[in-house]
């Protein structure tokens, strides 16, 4: 039945159910891609489609082994149609991040605040826009004249629709005033409520397919091969973004978007200013509760950071930009009762709890589990056995308790107590200080923990030895051949001789030849790449391409390790540079150095190093306008922070170093540089400020 599998929490799920779950997603989100962007014919909820992503997303962080080619998460929306031609993106079209709840918005903030060195207290100008619900689109105006319209596609390719939107009439075929050469308008497509009724009934008129919203009307109708139909339909347009420009006439979004009201093109006038998350909010609360009067469907808002500066520092996280967040609104929710209350504990340690409920259906699914989050969840809550409860499925992997209806609680009611030990080990279950959730101290002791984790070790991103799986890793765990990753290496030394031979080639499926084959191939891996060294410790938050971005950071298993030891200290310089490699960020650099700071993982680290060789990772020569350039900076950054600096310079091909010598090309010096600034002058070394720093960063200056 459909939404069955939702009822399965990530956690409990096994390998193999978990490739057959990802297989399943792929082909529905790719399905529903495809309904929504090419056939303009949704067959999912903006609800559901959410919750089927948010699934995908969770289990690749839970089984990041098994990330497909095809994942949904390496993809934005869907291959533009053959009917059309194409348009190849100069810049790509990525989507959002969505978040469900006020703490997704504070969270959004103060990430933001964190990443760019800015204390919690400051005020970070932030827009909030309304976001339609209608088809994304790109205007190329050249000379300040449209030349092409494209459709998002694929985020990368779209359909080339430059006809059918020159019939827009809020569509200007020539900019007004002064524009850049080059300027690419994006924003949406979509049709007013009013609109798409006199459509519908024109269409009922005609004995014609009506049109089951106006998001698909718009979409429809923009996406026809003949224009004449564009052209007598309805459509009306918003701008409020862009992609290349040759020059931009703003340094803040409101400043854009004002350029664009100046140059004829329609901006949503519900879009402002905020300073604090206390105005996002009520924003967000005051559109949501105008949305039935607005005139035209959205789906929630959109925050971005106001400052284009701060943007370009911010950066892009996989499909997304870091800088915006689109606030959705609640989905459908509703009422049952709490059965029991059941404690997971995944790879990790993590202990999740989870409300087994009296089944209920919830926008089409039925759904019989809610996640309770952590301890702190519980409390503020106060979930108890027995409660009623009103639940959602807006946007969680599984879903979640919103309340409880306290007028149906039992007199005998008590609170729920959160174990203090694990249910599955019995080691103590204890809470690093600054975190919610509770772990595990079992380690490899733990059987939650131990076979996941050396699955993960084996798996085909990690050391992927041939012929030691999943399946035989549960085998050789279960008879005590394997209880920790250094003795899959020690294997043969124990167990390769004849009578150790004997036993391996003896048990069920196995012969001398296979045992023998094992042997070599767990040789084979002794020497291993970076990556794939790192990927394998199963760090929490670090995926494949995670580990790629710390392993071309720090090249050496050395470095890295060292590295990690030395960001224990959150104000060290080591820290201030692990987060601010892009894609990284607090929370995968808070558990790579929780990692490394744990005696028994070291001990075990210890171990593993003594059986295997892993493998430096080549320097990337990077085409840079700073490559193999030696930097220094010295005194007071005051545009950004000291690790944001070293890695926009590092990127450009460039070494930072902590010393100057004669071998040093440039010394960015900002107020209060000292000797440094005396010693470079005398050594004849070039010495830039903070403002020319930037200027080279943007590319308006050079080292001549």
């Amino acid at each position: 039945m459909p939404g069955q599998d939702q009822d399965i929490p990530v956690e409990k799920l096994t390998p193999l159910e978990a490739v057959a779950e990802l297989a399943r997603l792929a082909e529905r989100i790719a399905a529903a891609d495809k309904a929504y962007h090419e056939e303009d014919s949704p067959i999912l909820t903006d609800a559901a489609y959410d919750a089927l992503r948010l699934r995908n997303e969770a289990l690749e962080a839970a089984f990041p082994n098994l990330i497909r080619e095809d994942s949904p998460s390496r993809r934005v929306g869907s291959a533009p149609a053959s009917a059309f031609g194409k348009i190849a993106h100069r810049v790509p079209m990525l989507s959002l991040n969505n978040g469900f709840a006020e703490e997704d918005a504070a969270e959004f903030l103060d990430r933001m605040k964190r990443f760019l060195g800015m204390a919690p207290e400051t005020p970070l100008p932030v827009t909030a826009e309304p976001k339609i619900d209608g088809l994304s689109i790109s205007l190329r105006y050249e000379g300040g004249k449209l030349v092409e319209a494209a459709t998002r596609g694929d985020g990368a390719t779209g359909e080339n629709v430059t006809a059918n939107v020159r019939t827009l009439k809020e569509i200007p075929a020539r900019l007004k005033g002064e524009a850049p050469e080059v300027f690419e308008v994006r924003g949406e497509i979509y049709m007013s409520h009013a609109d798409f009724a006199a459509l519908n009934a024109r269409q009922a008129a005609a004995a014609e397919k009506l049109f089951a919203n106006p998001r698909n009307a718009a979409a429809g109708s923009l996406r026809q091969l003949d224009s004449k139909i564009t052209a007598g339909r309805p459509l009306r347009f918003f701008a409020y973004g862009w992609g290349e420009a040759s020059a931009l006439p703003g340094a803040t979004q409101m400043e854009m978007l004002a350029a664009f009201a100046a140059w004829g093109l329609p901006v949503n006038p519900r879009t402002k200013l905020c300073f604090s998350l206390k105005e996002m909010i009520a924003h967000y609360q005051s559109i949501g509760a105008d949305r039935a009067s607005l005139g035209y469907d959205i789906d929630g808002v959109v925050y971005k950071v106001d400052d284009l500066a701060l943007r370009a520092r911010l950066g892009f996280v996989s499909r997304a930009p870091r800088w915006a967040l689109a606030h959705k609104f609640s989905a459908e929710r509703a009422e049952t009762i709490v059965q029991a209350i059941e404690i997971q504990v995944g790879r990790t340690g993590t202990l999740t709890p989870v409300a087994r409920l009296a089944p209920v259906t919830v926008g089409g699914v039925v759904v019989s589990n809610a996640t309770l989050h952590n301890e702190d969840e519980i409390r503020r809550k106060d979930v108890r056995l027995g409660d009623r409860v009103r639940i959602q499925r807006a946007g969680d992997v599984i879903p979640q308790i919103v309340e409880v209806v306290l007028d149906g609680r039992p007199p005998d009611s008590t609170p729920y107590v959160f174990p203090e030990t694990c249910p599955e080990c019995g080691s103590p279950a204890i809470r690093p200080e600054g975190e919610a959730a509770r772990r595990c101290t079992g380690g490899l002791t733990c059987p939650a923990q131990a076979v996941e984790g050396l699955k993960h070790f084996v798996s085909r991103n990690a050391f992927d030895i041939e012929g030691l799986g999943a399946k035989q890793i549960e085998a050789f765990h279960t008879e005590g051949w394997i209880k920790e990753p250094a003795e899959i290496f020690t294997l043969r030394a124990r167990y390769g001789d004849p009578a150790g031979l004997q036993q391996l080639k003896n048990r069920e499926g196995w012969g001398e030849k296979s045992a023998e084959n094992l042997f070599k191939a767990i040789d084979e891996r002794r020497d291993i790449a970076l990556e794939r060294l790192i990927f394998a410790l199963g760090l929490r938050h670090v995926g494949s391409s995670s580990a790629r971005l710390l392993a071309s950071r720090y090249h050496s298993w050395s470095a890295f390790a060292a590295a990690m030891e030395a960001a224990a200290d959150p104000d060290s310089e080591a820290r201030r540079e692990l987060e601010a490699i892009d894609g990284v960020g607090p929370a995968l650099a808070e558990s790579a150095v929780a990692f490394f700071a744990a005696p028994a993982n070291r001990a075990s680290l210890a171990r593993l190093l003594a059986e295997i060789r892993p493998k430096d990772t080549e320097k990337i020569n990077r085409d840079g306008i700073l490559n193999g350039k030696t930097v220094v900076f010295t005194g007071t950054l005051e545009r950004q922070t000291r690790a944001e600096a070293k890695a926009r310079a590092e990127a450009l091909g460039a070494k930072v170093s902590g010393s100057l010598s004669r071998a040093t090309d440039l010394l960015v010096a900002g107020p209060g540089a000292g000797s440094k600034l005396k010693a470079a002058q005398d050594l004849g070394v070039k010495t830039v400020d903070e403002e020319t720093w930037l200027d080279l960063l943007e590319g308006r200056a050079t080292l001549e």
